[in-house]
């Protein structure tokens, strides 16, 4: 088990077993793959019905991250893992600070390679841990539970919400402490698994797809993509760097050579690039971004759509 609940609490649907899975150890290795590809089709369909639920943590979390909030993700076991990946993706893809971001997870970093199963019970821990980075009415943060009872997380989360932050519960039990103690709940019943209590099958599927969600379509609102391209994707690599000047010719045009001196102009950012080739000095064009939010398509609200 990736979550373990108090003897005292009520079996939760993550841990309930589910008796057409009480011969998988013996069905054929065909029947098996298929029940558990079925089984992630269902965690994707139950993202799907929590799509009204992701609108509105959105909604609410853009003026926040616009006054310069941090995301703040906290999580034990296979929920934390999959929340720590989310957020230390955001970075690379989409140029989010490094310093409005912070990361919590039960155990500590060790926890990412090794499992720490008593860590989720401290709920002292988790308060500390959560405090210890000030966390303000500006922050948002996502505490991701599948059974939503997990101690740590949600005494970090109760403890964020006292600060003023906006907090965030992302659970796949619909009656759990995380969402009492949240002020927004994300609710994805995925109910038993075919290992019963392995929440990191369907539960942690739909865990890792309703941040893929959030954090994503937060990133496009905040002007990290245009045109469906990734214009703060920090280029650090040869194929990162290929694809960068890529987007730039797609997006702003030019030959090889003019695209190559646009992000040498400005560090290797393609949205800059892009502003450059349409005209601008790289002062101007973070002059631009500064009076739109970092938003291109307030900037360049003409350009002609593309292809591709």
């Amino acid at each position: 088990m990736t979550e373990i609940d108090r003897p005292a609490t009520p079996t939760t649907g993550t841990e309930q077993r589910d008796p057409r899975y009480a011969d998988i150890d013996i069905w054929p290795v065909r029947s098996v793959l298929d029940a558990l590809a079925e089984a992630q089709m269902a965690a994707t369909a139950a993202v799907r019905a929590a799509v009204p639920e992701i609108e509105a943590v959105v909604e609410a979390a853009l003026p926040r991250l616009r006054q310069g909030g941090r995301l703040v993700y906290v999580g034990a076991g296979t929920s934390g893992r999959i929340g720590l990946q989310d957020g230390v993706e955001l970075g690379p893809t989409f140029g989010w600070p490094a310093e409005r971001l912070v990361l919590l997870l039960a155990g500590g970093p060790q926890a990412i390679f090794q499992a720490a199963e008593g860590a989720e019970d401290r709920e002292d821990t988790g308060r500390a841990e959560l405090l210890a980075h000030a966390p303000d009415a500006r922050d948002v943060v996502f505490g991701i539970a599948a059974s939503g009872g997990t101690p740590y997380t949600c005494a970090a989360v109760a403890a964020a919400r006292e600060c003023g932050a906006l907090t965030v519960g992302i659970s796949c039990n619909a009656t759990g402490r995380l969402l009492r103690e949240a002020e927004y709940g994300i609710v994805t019943v995925t109910g038993p698994e075919a290992i019963a209590g392995s929440t990191r099958l369907k539960a942690g599927t739909a865990q890792k797809a309703t941040l893929n969600l959030l954090s994503t379509a937060l990133m496009i609102r905040l002007g990290h993509a245009y045109r469906g391209r990734m214009v703060d994707m920090r280029v650090m690599n040869a194929k990162l760097d290929r694809r960068a000047a890529r987007m730039v010719a797609d997006l702003a045009g030019g030959s090889d050579e003019e695209v190559r001196a646009a992000l040498v102009a400005t560090g290797g950012n393609v949205k800059r690039a892009v502003l450059v080739r349409a005209g601008m000095t790289p002062d101007e064009a973070e002059q631009a971004l500064d009076r739109h939010g970092g938003d291109l398509r307030r900037i360049l609200p003409s350009a002609a759509p593309t292809g591709g």
